[in-house]
């Protein structure tokens, strides 16, 4: 056996298990991310990112779900790619360009005596075609019909690199996402699974959301589900271009720029402790 050295972070609450792949080697990244994520048996954690070099930008991102499933983009998780490469000099620059799963992302980071407190990340464009989302419809679906475990609810689904699926609702505190979630995520609709936020509208400025990840349940926040919030929010008239989500684990202030159809996200990024695991040598 030998020792894996870790650090947990986390961006307002969705907490992540990071690697740094510019020193180690994780043989298996699935396996690993399943053993890590468990509350009670293991690290505890919303999955597995691995920081690792790159041939196209400053660094790179890998990341894995709690079940062990590769996702392509993790709006909280990459801020805190930035905030440990940056710091461990694995990528001193900013701003920052971090490559993933779902295409290079800018970040511009927040600076207090050389640590990073927050980060903006370039989210790109939304993705409103059905098929590229992917669903299983043409064009774009905005406040569409979709039965559900019985019931009829109203979606708008986008794409922020991975799958969205947003739902407008009079509240949210009472939901019971263990039931609902796992029929959202495994509807015949969504290909390739599919990330559920439910969402109250609380002003042109300010919605609040609660989410259910594919392959980790709820979490405490989603970048790029803040992101599609405030897309389908502006979609359905609901918002203005600029507000902040607020979320169980804290505030992200969204933007979606009219003039290039950009996204922006800003939130915090925090270290929680650093350790070591046994793996297999």
């Amino acid at each position: 056996m030998a020792l894996l050295p870790f650090i947990k972070m986390h961006g307002i609450g969705n907490d992540y298990v990071y690697v740094d792949c510019f020193e180690h080697q994780v043989a298996d990244p699935p396996s690993l991310a399943r053993r890590v994520s468990p509350r009670h048996t293991g690290i505890g954690s919303d999955g597995l990112i691995l920081v690792a070099p790159s041939t196209v930008a400053d660094c790179r991102m890998e990341m894995y779900n709690a079940d062990g499933g590769r996702g392509e983009m993790c709006g909280n998780g990459i801020r805190c790619v930035a905030k440990y490469a940056y710091e461990q000099g694995r990528a001193p620059v900013n701003p920052m360009r971090v490559e993933t799963d779902a295409g290079i992302k800018e970040i511009r980071l927040h600076l207090d005596g050389g640590i990073v407190r927050a980060a903006t990340v370039d989210m790109g464009e939304p993705i409103l075609d059905g098929p590229s989302i992917p669903v299983a419809a043409e064009g774009r679906v905005i406040d569409t019909d979709l039965e559900v475990g019985g019931r009829v609810y109203r979606v708008t689904c986008v794409s922020m690199g991975n799958p969205h699926c947003v739902v407008f609702m009079d509240e949210v505190a009472d939901l019971d996402l263990e039931t609902i979630g796992p029929k959202f995520e495994h509807h015949p609709f969504f290909p390739k699974r599919v990330n559920t936020e439910f969402v109250r509208v609380d002003g042109p400025t300010s919605l609040t959301m609660r989410v259910w990840e594919r392959g980790s349940g709820e979490t405490a926040a989603c970048g790029t589900g803040a992101c599609a919030v405030l897309v389908a929010a502006v979609l359905n008239g609901h918002s203005q271009r600029s507000a902040t989500v607020h979320l169980n684990g804290g505030d992200l202030q969204i933007e979606w720029r009219e003039a290039d159809d950009r996204v922006l996200m800003t939130g915090a990024a925090e270290e929680v402790f650093r350790g070591a695991i046994e793996v297999a040598a």
